[in-house]
């Protein structure tokens, strides 16, 4: 079982406030790196959240 997958049974019913801590980790990162890095870290963001299953009802890009 990869860490991946225990993450995702972990947080199993709060995919919500997992993603509200992404975005919150996300903006901090932006704030110490002054947005030299956000287009990368709205990436990982992203790619995070679809990992952990919140953005189940979007479609990926």
């Amino acid at each position: 079982m990869s860490v991946m997958d225990k993450l995702k049974g972990m947080l199993k019913g709060h995919e919500d406030q997992a993603g509200k801590g992404v975005d919150k980790a996300g903006d901090f990162a932006d704030e110490k790196t002054q947005g030299k890095y956000s287009g990368q870290v709205d990436s990982a963001q992203d790619k995070l959240k679809q990992q952990l299953g919140r953005d189940q009802g979007t479609p990926p890009q």
